[in-house]
């Protein structure tokens, strides 16, 4: 594929988002993925209504994302280094703020949907990128991570009174085949490109699963706000890697 005029093929730095870690860990990368965790008091009440808020981060970052990437001012803005480090301080500055108010519901929702919101305006390069040199790249980024957080928020949302890792990571890897089965229907992946989609999908469950366990044993997520913050900062970099690692591949065909 041609490199398409005006559009730049500088390294793409990667933006993550951070989350605090300020309180004591006393579970190992295992626990959190291969563990039980009892369902205490109002535990799962809370790991509920944080998913619920999830759906709204998530919501607001698509919003935030069709904006950025359709405005050449915002995608002018972030490509360059100013803009970097303006990315890194509002994906860090905005989820403190949303912490220090989250037992405030008003300020703490509105914290919590402008951290999505903003976080989809700061991927507006690398989504417009996207867009000019494959258009399917971003609808498949999207459908990876959709089919990943579905499944791990239908399982939540059905939990009683104990939280399985194990079982999420089953029923998201599950729903993640499903996707990538559904996505070689209408892309023709092939079979490299449905095990990459598959790995994707993979990390994105592991990764997932892993703050929700995170979440459950963390002193900070004491309402859903911290909760949805935390979860939010898994999801945003699931869709990253899996947008770059497509990115890349397509550019390495050209």
């Amino acid at each position: 594929m041609q490199e398409e005029k005006g559009i730049s093929k500088k390294p793409r730095r990667r933006i993550q988002m951070t989350t605090s870690k300020a309180y004591s860990e006393t579970l190992t990368v295992g626990d959190k993925l291969w563990g039980q965790t009892t369902l205490e008091g109002n535990r799962g009440e809370l790991i509920k209504k944080t998913y619920l808020l999830l759906g709204l981060s998530v919501i607001s970052s698509l919003v935030g994302g069709v904006i950025g990437a359709n405005s050449p001012t915002l995608v002018h803005l972030f490509s360059g280094w100013l803009g970097w480090i303006l990315a890194l301080v509002l994906l860090n500055g905005i989820p403190q703020i949303a912490l220090s108010v989250r037992d405030n519901p008003v300020l703490g929702l509105a914290a919590l949907v402008a951290d999505g919101f903003v976080s989809g305006l700061v991927l507006a390069p690398i989504l417009q990128l996207a867009s000019v040199v494959a258009p399917d790249l971003v609808p498949t980024a999207l459908i990876l991570t959709a089919v990943v957080f579905v499944g791990v928020t239908g399982y939540v949302m059905t939990v009683r009174k104990t939280f399985s890792a194990p079982r999420g990571l089953m029923i998201g890897i599950f729903f993640s085949t499903i996707g990538v089965m559904i996505l070689n229907t209408f892309l023709h992946l092939g079979i490299l490109g449905m095990l990459i989609a598959g790995a994707i999908g993979v990390f994105g469950v592991l990764i997932l699963v892993h703050a929700t366990s995170e979440a459950l044993h963390s002193p900070e997520a004491d309402s859903p706000i911290a909760g949805a913050l935390m979860l939010f900062a898994g999801l945003f970099n699931v869709f990253v890697a899996a947008l770059d690692i497509l990115l890349r591949l397509e550019q390495s065909d050209e």
